[in-house]
């Protein structure tokens, strides 16, 4: 039901809220979330559009969030790359039908709001705070050399 794309923002947004305040470069983001580079700068682009992540050139730059996790939605992540389409009229353009869904979109349509609910619902503080023996991304091992991150 998610594309790809919708799965590649939410790792990457998960990723930048773990991540505190630092910037993260896409680089970084892209072996954290095992992400393809190419296609993980597009994303970004989208969720920068949409005011949720920011870039910051420069020596201290990289990929930050806008809002702190407990401030973002995964209803918000998702409608900045891919909207969930609601079911308003008739898809078949049935004018019989018009804005009376027949049986079948009507459930289709339900379906639809209560994962708009539920991701509305759910902020990514809570997904990182969730208490579970597997984790968002769990951590590589990470290794400093001369002040730098290395995975």
């Amino acid at each position: 039901m998610l594309s790809q794309t919708v799965e590649y923002a939410l790792r990457a947004v998960v990723y930048l809220a773990s991540e505190a305040s630092e910037g993260r470069t896409t680089d970084e983001i892209a072996k954290a979330t095992r992400v393809p580079r190419a296609y993980l700068s597009k994303v970004l682009q989208s969720l920068g559009r949409a005011g949720i992540v920011h870039s910051q050139r420069g020596l201290h730059g990289g990929m930050t969030l806008t809002r702190t996790p407990e401030q973002l939605t995964i209803l918000q992540v998702v409608n900045a790359v891919e909207p969930i389409q609601r079911i308003r009229t008739c898809p078949l353009g049935l004018a019989a039908h018009g804005v009376r869904l027949c049986p079948l979109h009507k459930r289709l349509d339900a379906a639809l709001a209560m994962v708009e609910e539920a991701f509305g619902s759910s902020t990514l503080a809570e997904v990182i705070a969730e208490p579970s023996r597997s984790k968002p991304l769990c951590p590589f091992p990470v290794l400093k050399i001369e002040g730098k991150r290395t995975k």
